[in-house]
This record gives C-alpha cells, sequence and structure tokens, in this order.
C-alpha cells in the first residue's frame, strides 16, 4: 500500500511558521535553536523528529554545542507539528 504524502506545520512561539512537505515520514514535533554567538551573530539550528521524547534529547545536545563552540545563549524550542491540507502548504 502507498503512503500518503501530506504536508506537515509548525508554528512557534515567537510567530515563525515551518512547513515541512510533502512527506510520508511519520514526524510530530519541529525543534529550533537558536544559538548567539560571542560576535554577535545569530545562528538557528533545526530539525524533526517522530516523539516528543526524541525533540526533548536534543536539548541536552544543544548545552553541549553551546559549550564546544563558545555560544554565549541559546534557545532550545519544540513546537508540535499539525497536517495542513496541500492548498494551504
Amino acid at each position: 500500500m502507498r503512503k500518503t504524502r501530506r504536508y506537515l506545520r509548525a508554528t512557534m512561539p515567537d510567530g515563525y511558521v515551518k512547513t515541512i512537505g510533502p512527506t510520508t515520514d511519520a514526524f510530530t514535533h519541529y525543534w529550533r535553536i537558536v544559538a548567539e554567538l560571542a560576535n554577535g551573530k545569530t545562528e538557528v539550528f533545526w530539525g524533526h523528529t517522530r516523539s516528543l521524547a526524541e525533540a526533548r534529547k536534543k536539548n541536552g545536545a544543544a548545552r553541549d554545542a553551546a559549550r564546544m563552540r563558545g555560544w554565549t545563549s541559546f534557545r532550545f524550542e519544540i513546537a508540535e507539528l499539525v497536517e495542513v491540507p496541500a492548498a494551504e502548504a
């Protein structure tokens, strides 16, 4: 049986909207790290996972990355992905 392609959307607390797709994967959550660098610049890292627990594990990796890369600070955020019709994507 063929898997259905779908579009997924996450809305972050600051209003940023990320659309993923078309995909057949069973992603449930989107995560984002906004890192403040020592030179005042900002870097953004993001990804999607198949469970909330998997997304929460990225927070530990973010703390390690902050220490190794010398970030002055970072924000780690998780948002639930919701399916949207292809016409809205």
